[in-house]
């Protein structure tokens, strides 16, 4: 849906909650929490779980009279709602035609002009601290949907959400035409982390297991990251996908001396097993195989 918009809508406001867990006001919460439910034991435990004060390594005890903790099982559900009264209603009564999404504490509003979304994030600060809030400094920006048509030079002209950047990207029309659009591919962040829990796995000291055992511990994980991150601009996954084979041929090599000192070997063994087996790996039956020579 943030896709499609930004094709219609010219501008974006991006912004993100400063320090939301630790500055929600208990009051105000409580009173969300009482709109929806009427249990007294409910509201009791809610209430001694958020003034429960924090024990430090030095043994003190210091009162907490705002914010939930973090990592508290609840504390998502409890900030999601908060936000959905200070933020979510507030939009609709406020800007009833200006679309948003929204994700915990990071979001997006589209608007028309930049004058609009000056004047949104103005008044949307406004409201942010009437309910104890503030915006991220530097997390908080307006962005312009740049691309073939909206050729406008502007500071900023991509923004990340979801794991996603948003910004100018080479496409290829019905036509055959290529042209600039505005629009998602996974972004570097979360490829950092993709590739971190590639090395986590320490797949290259496993030279006990199968190569059917090594699928069937990383496919679930992968299936995962192709079906959400390969939605748009799946070409965007090569670099992680084609480290995930590189890791394979390391273990290739550490398992079979013939390979120790040969990694092109090892890749073009890989590869063709990937040719007769290629449903083995999810990414190899995505088309992410290693070469054949």
């Amino acid at each position: 849906m943030t896709r499609e918009r930004c094709w219609r809508y010219n501008w974006i406001l991006e912004f993100d909650i400063r320090a939301l867990f630790d500055n929600i006001g208990h009051d105000l919460l409580m009173r969300a929490v009482r709109w929806h439910t009427d249990n007294p034991w409910v509201l009791l435990y809610i209430e001694r779980w958020l003034g429960a004060p924090f024990q430090r390594t030095d043994g003190t005890m210091e009162e907490r009279p705002r914010g939930t903790p973090q990592g508290g099982v609840i504390s998502p559900l409890l900030a999601n709602l908060f936000l959905h009264y200070a933020f979510d209603a507030w939009m609709v009564r406020a800007h009833p035609d200006t679309p948003f999404a929204r994700y915990a504490d990071d979001a997006v509003v589209h608007c028309r002009t930049e004058v609009d979304a000056q004047r949104l994030k103005a008044d949307l600060a406004q409201r942010l601290a009437a309910c104890g809030l503030a915006l991220h400094p530097t997390k908080t920006r307006i962005v312009y949907c740049q691309d073939s048509n909206r050729r406008e030079p502007y500071s900023h002209t991509s923004f990340d959400f979801l794991g996603y950047t948003f910004r100018p990207r080479l496409s290829k029309g019905t036509s055959g035409q290529y042209f600039a659009s505005f629009a998602p591919a996974v972004s570097r962040t979360a490829q950092t982390a993709m590739r971190q829990a590639i090395r986590d796995w320490q797949l290259h000291l496993k030279t006990s297991h199968t190569l059917e055992d090594l699928a069937h511990m990383v496919n679930p994980i992968v299936r995962g990251w192709i079906q959400y991150y390969g939605q748009f601009h799946r070409s965007a996954l090569f670099g992680v996908l084609h480290h995930l084979n590189r890791a394979l041929v390391l273990w290739a090599r550490r398992k079979y001396k013939k390979y120790k000192q040969q990694q092109r070997q090892a890749t073009h063994w890989l590869g063709r097993i990937a040719q007769k087996q290629p449903e083995l790996f999810v990414h190899w039956a995505s088309g992410f195989r290693p070469a054949v020579g």
